[in-house]
């Protein structure tokens, strides 16, 4: 194992670094202190060919001047919140509805986790190196209470997993939900779309959204929908299934457990390559979207080459959207003298 660190450049006068990662097995992950942004993961295919599985940016001066979270951290609230609204103990809080698609609330306003310079310590081991970035997220930062001490880790290991970990304390009840939003693409991000990749999701429910992608409250079976990935199929079949091609959905995950601390998540296959990629979490739910806007605009990646819809695929891990206005969803409230910690590993392999 070994890291090196690099200076990326300024945002307001702050230096941002880049850090490198790599292990014996010619894996590395390159993470920026702006965002906690992955902005690189390498690895190699079935026949030894290294490629680039994540979207992502060379410079952080493309990163800055907005990205549809490449490879960064969301929250204070990751996922929508309706019409930016949420109470606690009788008190209500607004925040801003900065999605200009729908007027809601995603992920932590328009200066979320993803635009701040975080600091940072390197933890150094044999077989894992993790990086710990911290911050304090100040009370009635973007309009949420509490000052909230945030730690996020992100680390690699020899046997190739990468790992997403978070954890935080407040000093006044609020609301939490964290995420890393890496869009991956096994082939290499500048080759074929993920619409030929293979996908299991370990869920048999959803939440369904309205117009506006809020939830309605409902939890409904994958079966029969575009969304049953309770076994192994190709994302393109399921996309022609709905008129958009559109996922961009919560599963349910069912708590089939990967070993005593995570569950599975979500198995992706990329027969082409032969990389595959297993997400495990503690976490009661998986976000998946298939990048199906990423047309909207002109997004130009590493190399001159255009991100264009379906080129990447997310697995946010973390709870339901909306949580905070749904007695019956997983809470996602934490008060003082608790602390919230979530787990997830990605782990690569070839086959």
């Amino acid at each position: 194992m070994q890291v090196n660190l690099d200076i990326f450049g300024q945002v307001n006068n702050q230096q941002v670094d880049l850090i490198t990662i790599q292990n014996s097995r010619q894996t590395s992950i390159q993470i920026t202190n702006y965002g906690c942004i992955v902005t690189s993961i390498k690895t190699e295919d079935r026949n030894h060919h290294i490629d680039d599985i994540v979207l992502g940016y060379e410079s952080l001066d493309k990163y800055v001047q907005g990205h549809p979270f490449f490879g960064a951290i969301a929250g204070r609230f990751a996922n929508r919140i309706n019409n930016g609204r949420f109470s606690i103990d009788g008190k209500l809080y607004q925040l801003e509805c900065n999605e200009v698609t729908t007027n809601q609330h995603l992920h932590g306003g328009n200066k979320g986790f993803d635009k701040y310079v975080w600091a940072y310590d390197i933890e150094e081991n044999t077989d894992k190196i993790m990086v710990h970035f911290h911050r304090v997220s100040v009370d009635n930062e973007s309009g949420y209470p509490g000052n909230l001490f945030v730690t996020h880790s992100i680390g690699l290991d020899e046997n190739n997993q990468i790992y997403y970990d978070f954890r935080a304390i407040t000093d006044k009840p609020t609301i939490v939900n964290l995420a890393n939003h890496s869009y991956y693409n096994l082939s290499g991000y500048n080759h074929s779309s993920i619409v030929d990749h293979e996908l299991k999701v370990f869920s048999d429910f959803y939440t369904p959204v309205n117009g506006k992608l809020i939830p309605t409250g409902e939890i409904l079976s994958v079966s029969g929908t575009h969304l049953d990935f309770r076994e192994f199929a190709k994302i393109g079949d399921n996309m022609r299934k709905h008129p958009t091609g559109e996922i961009d959905h919560n599963f349910i995950l069912k708590g089939e457990m990967f070993n005593k601390d995570y569950k599975f998540a979500a198995e992706l296959y990329d027969p082409n390559s032969g990389r595959c990629m297993t997400v495990i979490t503690t976490q009661p739910a998986l976000q998946i979207y298939n990048g199906s806007k990423l047309s909207n605009k002109c997004w130009i990646g590493r190399n001159g080459f255009r991100y264009e819809s379906f080129q990447g695929i997310c697995f946010e891990t973390q709870h339901y959207p909306d949580s905070p206005n749904f007695v019956h969803f997983p809470s996602c409230l934490l008060k003082p003298n608790h602390v919230y910690e979530q787990k997830n590993i990605h782990k690569l392999a070839v086959r």
